[in-house]
């Protein structure tokens, strides 16, 4: 597919080309092979993949690509996490188009930091960096933003799966695009900000940065998962604090997985803990682990602000094959993060065309070197691994540190 140009197709590529400009548009297979291909799996053939600076050229290209009756698969940092932004298999009934977000990364702090506006390009990591001086975060700080993972993406997949305290990401609040039930594509503000009423003047003010203060209304809609501290406590109930596909969690550009095109999101921030401690419980019997998660729901004041359960053998896994990204981390720090992972998948992209080289050398060739550095893991966490099989790391802060320790000893 992706090296097939038919008649129609020039015409289509061509209107792409006219509305983002020759140097945000490609159609080449080899250039757009790293944007095909999911950084851990899926990989699928694409007639274009478009990369619009506007929120209003993001809206043309949307309107051409429905006109034209294509497949979009709208892609922010391609971290292969859900496997939902690049194509799986040739099998598709029709032309695919990926438009990429990554140019798209403004953010606006709303009422001094207490909320964000995120575009659809937004990353975690740029919006930490934001709130950091505010001293406060956004819902998730994980470890997908380590490699540049965006925050509509995440508000698009309900993630945050080991957040204790946050549950899933999740907002009542955002603007997006819908193809509705007579096959037009309309822009649907439910941001609860006053942007206009047609999609030029809503998107241009918002490209413009013209949003004031008296234009943001607050009127009980949610901007994160308010209740979820009640279900996670139910340690009773007879459904799981939180799944996938929770109908009570899908709501408009919640959850949708990419069956909306997201333009912007509104979400609440919080207060960044001073002082946070991860405490690190190692056993041979499971059932100490399900003792200490329903001692700890039912019973702390304060809950965890994560919690994460690794078996011995993932240990393993982690310390072989994550020792070069870990040292990464450590010695340059999380803000190069997003540069490498990018320059690793265009390395990736020009390596597949050489025979010579196998498939995954750059990982092989990163965790060889990783190697040649001594051991990067305590003395202790090794003889842990060896005494227990599993282990949960339980991330506390403020008052919670104390409460964590004193009940745990």
């Amino acid at each position: 597919m992706s090296s097939v140009r038919t008649d129609d197709n020039t015409t289509f590529i061509n209107e792409l080309s006219r509305l983002v400009g020759h140097s945000h548009l490609l159609t080449d297979p080899a250039k757009t092979a790293r944007y095909r291909k999911g950084f851990r799996s899926g990989q699928g053939d694409a007639l274009a993949v478009v990369f619009p600076g506007t929120l209003l050229e993001l809206w043309r290209v949307l309107s051409a690509c429905v006109a034209a009756d294509k497949i979009i698969l709208m892609q922010a940092a391609n971290t292969g996490l859900t496997e939902g932004s690049t194509p799986n298999g040739n099998d598709y009934d029709r032309d695919i188009v990926i438009i990429s977000t990554l140019r798209l990364d403004k953010l606006h702090l709303l009422d001094k930091g207490e909320q964000v506006l995120a575009f659809p390009g937004t990353t975690l990591y740029s919006l930490e960096k934001a709130l950091k001086p505010l001293g406060r975060e956004p819902h998730s700080v994980i470890g997908s933003s380590c490699i540049g993972a965006s925050v509509i993406g995440g508000i698009c997949n309900n993630s945050g799966g080991s957040l204790v305290q946050r549950g899933p990401a999740y907002t009542e609040m955002s603007l997006f695009a819908r193809i509705d039930e007579n096959g037009k594509l309309t822009l649907v503000n439910h941001l609860g900000i006053d942007l206009g009423v047609t999609p030029e003047q809503i998107l241009s003010k918002l490209d413009d940065d013209r949003v004031k203060d008296e234009d943001v209304q607050h009127d009980g809609r949610h901007a994160h998962d308010h209740d979820y501290i009640t279900r996670v406590r139910d340690i009773n109930a007879d459904t799981p604090a939180r799944y996938n596909a929770d109908p009570d969690r899908l709501f408009e550009s919640s959850g949708c997985a990419g069956k909306l095109a997201v333009f912007a999101v509104r979400l609440d921030t919080f207060p960044a803990e001073k002082k946070q401690q991860v405490f690190y419980i190692g056993t041979n019997q499971p059932e100490v682990l399900t003792e200490i998660r329903r001692h700890i729901l039912a019973e702390f004041t304060h809950l965890p602000v994560a919690g994460e359960y690794m078996h011995r053998d993932i240990y393993d896994i982690a310390e072989r094959y994550g020792k070069d990204t870990f040292l990464m981390i450590d010695k340059l720090g999380t803000d190069k993060m997003p540069f490498f992972f990018t320059m690793k998948g265009r390395t990736d992209a020009m390596l597949e065309k050489v025979s010579l080289f196998k498939p995954h050398f750059t990982d092989r060739f990163m965790q060889k070197l990783g190697n040649v550095f001594p051991a990067h893991l305590p003395e202790r966490m090794k003889t842990w691994r060896d005494k227990y099989e599993h282990h949960l790391l339980l991330k506390m802060a403020g008052d919670g540190i104390a409460e964590a320790q004193s009940w745990l000893t």
